[in-house]
């Protein structure tokens, strides 16, 4: 494996050993354990990483994140720049920026979040879809799952290189059936042609962040790169108080009939919006 993945839990199991303690180290994407001994003072991973017990201490008391060891070192799964990114021990892991979750946790785990959004659109094999806003890429690989080919967007290269550290987000990097291209995806979706794929799945930020791709001139886009017939999810999410989410879904869902989408209605499941492309005329 690339990296052995700890959490707050494993630490403390990993402190009441007396000798050998077998984990799951890969953040559970997968039900294989390895073994970590215990040396006195020292804890050795499977690749001979050596971490001192008061480390381990420390990563225990450490709830809200995701620590792992690689090449005789330990890291936490995060970075500090202008925002403060990392990886939250959800199953699977979320993203947070700036304490921000970037998926919903509360009485449902990213993975459900996601097939319900994936689950409006429905991707079939051989089809073409848009991720706009990669995150940590689970929609993109849900969507290469039931066997479409996808473009996915992401702005932020320090969420980009959380995806590359995310044991859950590898199929992003090594699949061959999602293309991960970095930039704004105001700018990045003009350069599409006309008619270039078959699903849109747009799950932006919230509009206080990225208004420009709650605008109508980026539907319209959105409109342009969808083949007639193509299917459009709209993630709207559930910022504040229910009568603020309505006036944000109504204003949503006019803008999108202004930009000549057809069948727009809510998906209240998904907290989001769907609606589609009139096909060509003369077509059923």
């Amino acid at each position: 494996m690339d990296a052995c993945f700890l959490t707050a839990r494993d630490a403390r199991r990993m402190l009441l050993s007396r000798g050998t303690v077998k984990l799951n180290l890969d953040l559970r994407k997968t039900n294989r354990t390895w073994e970590v001994i215990r040396e006195g003072d020292e804890f050795i991973f499977p690749d001979g990483t050596r971490v001192e017990r008061n480390v381990i201490e420390r990563i225990a008391r450490d709830e809200g994140s995701v620590y792992f060891a690689k090449g005789g070192g330990v890291y936490k799964a995060a970075i500090a720049g202008e925002h403060f990114y990392k990886l939250v021990p959800t199953i699977p892991p979320t993203i947070e920026i700036n304490g921000i979750r970037m998926h919903r946790t509360k009485e449902i785990n990213p993975l459900q979040d996601t097939r319900n959004k994936v689950n409006t659109v429905k991707p079939k094999e051989g089809e073409t879809v848009l991720d706009t806003c990669m995150g940590l890429g689970y929609t993109a690989i849900e969507a290469s799952k039931r066997g479409a080919y996808v473009i996915t967007i992401e702005k932020d290269p320090n969420v980009i290189e959380l995806a590359r550290i995310n044991p859950w987000s590898r199929e992003l990097f090594t699949g061959g059936k999602i293309q991960v291209i970095q930039g704004d995806a105001f700018e990045v979706v003009k350069k599409f042609k006309e008619g270039s794929f078959d699903v849109v799945i747009h799950d932006p930020p919230r509009f206080s962040l990225a208004g420009h791709l709650y605008s109508e001139e980026f539907y319209r886009e959105l409109f342009r790169v969808l083949k007639p017939g193509g299917r459009l999810f709209h993630y709207v999410g559930n910022p504040g108080k229910k009568y603020r989410r309505k006036d944000l879904q109504r204003g949503v869902m006019e803008r999108l009939r202004r930009a000549g989408f057809v069948g727009v209605k809510r998906v209240e499941e998904a907290l989001g919006v769907v609606a589609r492309k009139p096909e060509k005329k003369g077509n059923s």
